[in-house]
């Protein structure tokens, strides 16, 4: 059969839908092979090809000759005869079958499967998608909420549902917002694809960042560690390979651009860059920061140290509810104890303070 219309209408389908050829035209022949079933009880015997450069379909049954059908895929030697005048019994015939001839009921059903294969070809092609951005960051918008969740607009005709005790406290939660997130996983289910997304993992601001600094791309500049309590407070560590090039600035920006972008898309959220160093004294002072620090006794062996602060700028050094230590010591990976210098002085614990004055 030729037909111009049915291969300008695959590669409209193919580019509208970004599917490849090839898998519709085996969805095609797949559903023209079930038809050919339905009239003749078999498709075993059958099989489709299709020639783009002479836009034409072929379906063609191979017909084993019998001197009385019994069985599908037989042909009497006498209908045979009229095919080929030397046909005699056990010879295969091929004959070339009519796709016109197919009838109402299997035309239906062959684009019922058509219908259903392209479906999904189209949740496996998002899948692929989605798959290769597992771990990535996406942009997203907000097209339906109710009480416990929001339903985000991932692209590519996907919906995913985030729960809204996942977003920010500061996040805009109304139907048209958008929404930063970043993907977690993502599951084949029989639905097709799941994706599920966060706004709180810490991996966001990682994400953000990487995306407003050039040298973290290119290599110049690393993220060493990473700690977050979502909606209120991250620290990040960073380490220049080059001598030349100030981590912190990089990744601050002229006039604090670059991690005002950062600062925007976590809807105000606080997020202290810090130089990490191979020195441990250097790093744990550049974690706790803004904290001031008195003296640090560094264990390498356990990876861990005893800071010693002022008595009054103990609250603020392990911070409210213990955060700034916690993240400072997530985000340096050493445990980090904090005394005040009285309590050092009770405990006889013995330090040398970082300034010129003596303990």
């Amino acid at each position: 059969m030729i037909s111009k219309d049915f291969f300008k209408a695959l590669e409209l389908i193919a580019i509208e839908r970004g599917l490849e050829k090839e898998k519709i035209l085996d969805i095609m022949g797949r559903g023209l092979l079930n038809a050919y079933k339905k009239v003749h009880n078999t498709s075993e015997n059958a099989r489709i090809s299709f020639n783009e450069e002479k836009n034409e379909i072929q379906l063609v049954a191979d017909y084993t000759v019998v001197e009385e059908v019994v069985n599908p895929g037989e042909i009497s030697l006498a209908t045979a005869r009229l095919r080929r005048k030397s046909a005699k019994i056990g010879d295969v015939i091929t004959v070339k079958e009519k796709l016109k001839d197919f009838g109402r009921i299997a035309a239906s059903s062959a684009k019922q499967i058509l219908t259903q294969g392209l479906k999904q070809l189209e949740r496996e092609r998002a899948f692929e998608i989605f798959k290769e951005k597992e771990n990535e960051m996406i942009n997203t918008e907000i097209v339906a909420l109710n009480r416990d969740f929001v339903t985000l607009d991932l692209g590519q005709n996907q919906e995913t549902s985030l729960p809204r005790k996942e977003l920010l406290k500061s996040d805009d939660a109304n139907v048209g917002s958008r929404l930063k997130v970043y993907i977690t996983k993502v599951e084949m289910t029989t639905k097709g694809p799941k994706v599920f997304v966060s706004r709180t993992d810490k991996n966001l601001v990682k994400r953000l960042i990487e995306q407003v600094c050039p040298e973290i791309h290119d290599g110049t500049v690393e993220i060493m560690g990473i700690a977050r309590d979502a909606g209120d407070r991250s620290k990040v560590s960073v380490f220049s390979h080059d001598a030349n090039v100030d981590p912190v600035g990089a990744v601050v920006g002229m006039k604090g651009a670059r991690i005002r972008e950062v600062l925007d898309s976590l809807q105000g959220e606080k997020v202290d860059i810090y130089e990490w160093s191979k020195n441990p004294v250097d790093l744990i002072m550049s974690a706790l920061e803004p904290a001031k620090v008195v003296a640090i006794n560094p264990d390498k062996k356990k990876q861990a140290a005893l800071v010693i602060v002022k008595d009054k700028d103990l609250t603020s050094a392990i911070g409210v509810k213990g955060q700034n230590a916690r993240l400072a010591a997530q985000s340096s990976g050493w445990k980090i104890e904090i005394k005040s210098i009285s309590q050092a002085k009770e405990e006889g614990i013995r330090y040398r303070r970082l300034d010129s004055e003596q303990a």
